[in-house]
Order: structure tokens, then C-alpha cells, then sequence
């Protein structure tokens, strides 16, 4: 059975809703090389105080552990979010054949910015745009009160 986008990025959702039951963010990472999984991450700036460990670094170095090797070359990894200016830069030196992300980051993203990515990297926005915007914003609108 061929597993699609919408598939992975449930996955990378499941991984973010674990975010936010952490009091982190909620954004969630997944990186598959042929159909297979081989890293779940999510946010963990907080509880690492760290402000590099958004849930695309933690899956680059998850990525690159299982593969045994710094390049995540014919890996795809699946984000809640548009990845930042920081992990756009993490993402290109890794050399990904593909990042797909739900909802857009107006603000921080990558693509507001105009950074660009490794030149073979493909982008495919707004796989489950609407989930993972609403559960960023649910997140924030609770922060808020």
C-alpha cells in the first residue's frame, strides 16, 4: 500500500499535539525514506532549554543517527509548521529530497524570507494546513489567557 502526504503528515500532527501536551509549541516532525518512518520528533525548546531544538533539528539529528550518515539524501520530512530561517539552513545542508509542511509561517518562515533550500529539495506546502494551523493556534490562544 503506498502511504501518502496526508498519511505522514498525521503522523508529524500526532507528534505535535505530543508538543503541546508539554507546555512546548506544538509542532511536530517526521522524516520516511522509502515509505518507512525512521524519525518522530517534536518541539523540545523547552524542556531542553534550548532554542535550536525545534522539531525539524531534532528530526535532522534523529535522521542522520538512523541513517548513519549527515545526509538525509531521498528522505522526505514532514512538519506541522514552515520551517524557520535557523532549520531552513539545517535543511539544506542535510540535502532532503523533499520538505512538506501544513501550515504557513507568515512571520518566521523560510519562505517569506526568500531562503532557499538545497537546489534538489522539492517543497510541498499546506498538507493538512487547516489542522495544523488550528492546533497552533489553540495552543497560542490558551497562552494568552
Amino acid at each position: 500500500m503506498e502511504l501518502d502526504d496526508v498519511y505522514f503528515m498525521k503522523l508529524a500532527l500526532q507528534e505535535a499535539d505530543k508538543a503541546a501536551a508539554l507546555g512546548e509549541v506544538p509542532v511536530g516532525a517526521v522524516v520516511v525514506v522509502n515509505q518507512r518512518v525512521i524519525a518522530r520528533t517534536h518541539n523540545l525548546t523547552e524542556r531542553l532549554h534550548d532554542v535550536t531544538a525545534h522539531a525539524e533539528m531534532q528530526a535532522i539529528t534523529s535522521a542522520a543517527n538512523f541513517l548513519n550518515g549527515k545526509y538525509l539524501v531521498g528522505c522526505t520530512l514532514y512538519v506541522t509548521l514552515e520551517p524557520c530561517i535557523m532549520c531552513a539552513g539545517a535543511l539544506a545542508w542535510s540535502q532532503l529530497h523533499r520538505v512538506v509542511f501544513g501550515a504557513s509561517d507568515p512571520k518566521r518562515g523560510f519562505l517569506q524570507a526568500a531562503i532557499a533550500l538545497h537546489p534538489k529539495t522539492k517543497v510541498t506546502p499546506g498538507i493538512l494546513h487547516e489542522e495544523s494551523k488550528a492546533l497552533l493556534d489553540h495552543f497560542f490562544a490558551k497562552k494568552r489567557k
